[in-house]
């Protein structure tokens, strides 16, 4: 997981050094992607903590209500209340097994951008290469 978030790093590091941040929508998709991955990182952490999950999704609750105008919405729409139980470890292993999906999904729609606008080729190797003429 490490690794993978290393490469995830470097690839972030490669769009700002190159000016990939210019194709807007692909790069936005590229940070919905990042925060997915962390919160499924996230979560799976969490989630064989045992008893320590409680402590997470309490510091999560707390982190939530703190927004202002949304923040009771959203605490009880994601955990259903403030009371911090076992429900709420089962929404933890609901969302670490649904992320991935999601992940997927947004994959998808930011190579399917990144396709309508084109890379901008850093290296400058010819795009017609293995065209024969």
């Amino acid at each position: 997981a490490s690794f993978f978030f290393i490469c995830i790093y470097l690839h972030i590091g490669r769009g700002l050094r190159y000016g990939s941040y210019m194709f807007k929508e692909t790069w936005n998709i590229g940070v919905i992607l990042l925060l997915l991955v962390m919160a499924t990182a996230f979560v799976g952490y969490v989630l064989p903590w045992g008893q320590m999950s409680f402590w997470g999704a309490t510091v999560i609750t707390n982190l939530l209500s703190a927004i202002p105008y949304l923040g009771e919405s959203l605490v009880q729409w994601i955990w259903g209340g403030f009371a911090v139980d076992n429900p709420t470890l089962t929404r933890f292993f609901t969302f670490h097994f649904m992320f991935p999906f999601f992940i997927a999904g947004m994959s998808i729609i930011h190579l399917l951008f990144l396709h309508k606008t084109g890379s901008n080729n850093p290296t400058g190797i010819p795009s017609d290469q293995d065209k024969v003429s």
